[in-house]
């Protein structure tokens, strides 16, 4: 509870919640605050003796879980999965794209391709290589850039399948 009045009702007894981080009257439910960003740090002792820090760190790029450093401590500086998914996609996407001769534009389409496919958890079980090698193939059959995947991969009936699969998976 805080010293806040109500703006609706008047009351004085707000529910302060630091770990929602709002501010909610308790006689109208009426929201007063949201996204009340918490200035102190506080940590918690898990399993094992290790602690980790209560709460999320928010970049630019967006929430990001936090890595081991060291002898169990836990900081806020690393990347979630499906952000260092994202990056090796896009580091490969380039690389292979490179050794094709693409252009920055079929690069990108690309990676907007990987990026579909991995929000819809399409690369579970799949070789990374096969879905970098889709996404470019997809790219050069709806750009009309006239590359064949044996310049820099080998066109395997396994590929092919895959290919079809993300192309479906896709439409």
């Amino acid at each position: 509870m805080t010293s806040r009045i109500c703006k609706n009702c008047g009351c004085s007894e707000i529910d302060l919640d630091q770990a929602r981080g709002n501010a909610v009257c308790t006689s109208c439910g009426s929201v007063l605050e949201d996204n009340i960003i918490v200035s102190e740090v506080q940590f918690v002792e898990g399993s094992g003796g290790i602690s980790s820090a209560v709460g999320q760190f928010v970049s630019a790029d967006g929430p990001v879980k936090a890595p081991v450093l060291g002898t169990g401590f836990h900081t806020s500086l690393g990347k979630e999965s499906r952000a260092q998914t994202l990056q090796n996609g896009k580091r490969q996407i380039h690389n292979l794209g490179s050794q094709l001769q693409l252009n920055q534009h079929c690069l990108d389409t690309a990676f907007n391709f990987f990026k579909m496919v991995v929000s819809k958890h399409l690369t579970r079980g799949r070789k990374m290589a096969h879905v970098i090698a889709a996404c470019l193939y997809l790219v050069c059959r709806t750009e009309g850039t006239p590359r064949i995947l044996g310049t820099g991969i080998t066109p395997a009936a396994a590929l092919k399948g895959e290919i079809v699969f993300y192309h479906r998976g896709l439409g």
